[in-house]
């Protein structure tokens, strides 16, 4: 179990308070906070409820129809985010472990979240041959559910990625242009 979630009491908690902390100004249905952070609707129903009850999180509209959202007024709310967003992250090598099980991979480069720069316009940019569209948008779901916020990502494949650099691609000069770290490389980037 993650020492933080240890801290916190429960993953779903840990899970959640990076879900409502990291998007404060969205508000969620308990259906979509599950859903967002890969979570079962009664445990988030359950933690949701602990952390209106702390003021944590603040409950919108009647029971039928409620959305939470982060309660900005709570004492402690930018002490607690900043050091949740100092303490969240996934290791460069557990990113290209689970992205492998989309395709053969060519070039995975981070940027955006993963290294705090705000201009780019992606996060995550994947380069592969062979690479499964659907595994790979179910598992950058799974790293947005980890990590608490949505990951702006672009996949290519091989010949694709050496097109657009041949023509100065905007995007990939965006990627490059800015922070970033590339964590995988088997084409010379």
């Amino acid at each position: 179990m993650d020492p933080l979630a240890k801290l916190f009491g429960t993953p779903v908690r840990l899970k959640l308070l990076r879900l409502f902390l990291f998007n404060a100004e969205n508000t969620f249905t308990v259906a979509d906070a599950a859903q967002r952070s890969k979570l079962s609707k009664d445990a988030t129903r359950k933690e949701i409820n602990a952390l209106v009850a702390m003021k944590v999180l603040r409950k919108k509209g009647s029971a039928a129809k409620a959305t939470y959202m982060a309660d900005i007024r709570f004492k402690h709310f930018e002490a607690l985010k900043s050091f949740l967003r100092a303490t969240t992250g996934i290791s460069d090598t557990d990113v290209v472990g689970n992205l492998r099980k989309a395709g053969a991979l060519r070039l995975v480069t981070v940027t955006g979240l993963f290294t705090g720069a705000i201009e780019p316009k992606i996060d995550l940019l994947v380069v592969g041959d062979r690479l499964d569209d659907r595994s790979l948008g179910q598992i950058v779901h799974s790293l947005e559910a980890e990590l608490g916020r949505e990951l702006r990502y672009a996949s290519f494949s091989t010949e694709e990625f050496r097109y657009r650099t041949g023509v100065y691609d905007r995007l990939l000069r965006d990627v490059f242009d800015y922070p970033h770290r590339t964590i995988l490389d088997r084409i010379g980037a």
